[in-house]
């Protein structure tokens, strides 16, 4: 069974940083390419970043590239996403996923404000 928790979200300042984690169990974590969204209220979950299964290729949404960083620690079974320069834009819940898996975390609030 598939699962995956999301840490590390909470309140920081315009221009702050934060640190994500997902904890993957369940499956292969080593085997899949790995995302992380993030869902506004009343907007779409949209696709943050993406890291594939050895971590030699990364993809980043045009609105956070140079800003986040995805990566992955496949010895310990866990995705990160480093979010630097937080805007007024990226508060929203973010949720990692196991590609194809059709499996979703719980996801962790961020809140950017001063």
């Amino acid at each position: 069974q598939v699962q995956l928790v999301e840490s590390g979200g909470g309140l920081v300042q315009p221009g702050g940083s934060l640190r994500l984690s997902c904890a993957a169990s369940g499956f292969t974590f080593g085997h899949y390419v790995m995302r992380w969204y993030r869902q506004a209220p009343g907007k779409q979950r949209e696709l943050v970043a993406q890291i594939i299964s050895d971590g030699a290729s990364t993809y980043y949404a045009d609105s956070v590239k140079g800003r986040f960083t995805i990566s992955r620690d496949n010895g310990k079974n866990t995705m990160y996403l480093q979010m630097n320069s937080l805007k007024p834009e990226d508060p929203a819940v973010y949720y990692c996923n196991a590609y194809n898996t059709g499996s979703w975390g719980q996801g962790t609030q961020v809140t950017v404000s001063s």
